[in-house]
């Protein structure tokens, strides 16, 4: 264990979630997915492991942590005590504006819908994200279905009939722009951006037909 460091075992994390990803994705059994499931857990231990040697928590401190935020941030689902309500919210916006308001509690500090969001993020699922935070921000200047028809606005805006035109974006910031704007209308229809291009990468990366 002394040759590991948190840092050195990042990139293993980081794989082992994107295995599970892509288990799940492509709708492998339920025995593959347990074992990536192990892998990720794994890492969860290692990560655990090294702060305990060096007096910092456990693993049992991880579990207790997050068994007392499940609690605290889901008072639809449960009392202070940990015990069940009685009732719980009707409408999926109702447990949303409630987890919401309790993580902004926990942070206060926080002045926008960017801030919290992992730098490491896929470029893609970080814009996904954003928007999310976004448009469930009260402060935000942001309308409520946010990203809808940004795609045909965009196009408009640059008297596109069609996006494969070879000028659809003379620079990387419009190209930037582009895809921040696909993002957009892609999650105003229910879709994963990141999930839709990862399957697209991997119907062309299998084997040919």
């Amino acid at each position: 264990m002394g040759a590991l460091t948190h840092a050195s075992l990042v990139e293993y994390l980081l794989e082992e979630a994107y295995e599970v990803a892509e288990t799940i994705e492509t709708g492998a059994d339920d025995a593959e997915l347990r074992g990536e499931l192990g892998d990720v857990l794994l890492q969860v231990v290692l990560h655990a492991r090294l702060a305990e040697e060096r007096g910092s928590f456990t693993f049992d401190d991880v579990a207790r942590g997050l068994s007392a935020k499940m609690v605290r941030r889901n008072p639809h689902v449960f009392r202070p005590d940990g015990t069940l309500q009685d009732s719980f919210p009707a409408t999926m916006d109702e447990i949303v504006r409630k987890w919401d308001a309790v993580k902004s509690s926990e942070r206060p500090e926080r002045s926008g819908p960017s801030e919290g969001i992992p730098d490491a993020l896929p470029a893609l699922a970080k814009a996904q994200k954003f928007l999310d935070r976004a448009e469930r921000s009260p402060t935000a200047p942001y309308p409520r279905k946010l990203g809808q028809g940004t795609l045909r606005s965009w196009a408009q805006a640059r008297s596109l009939e069609a996006l494969e035109t070879a000028d659809a974006f003379e620079t990387e910031e419009d190209l930037g722009e582009l895809l921040f704007a696909v993002v957009g209308s892609a999650r105003a229809q229910g879709f994963d951006a990141e999930r839709a291009l990862r399957g697209a990468i991997r119907r062309r990366s299998g084997p040919p037909s």
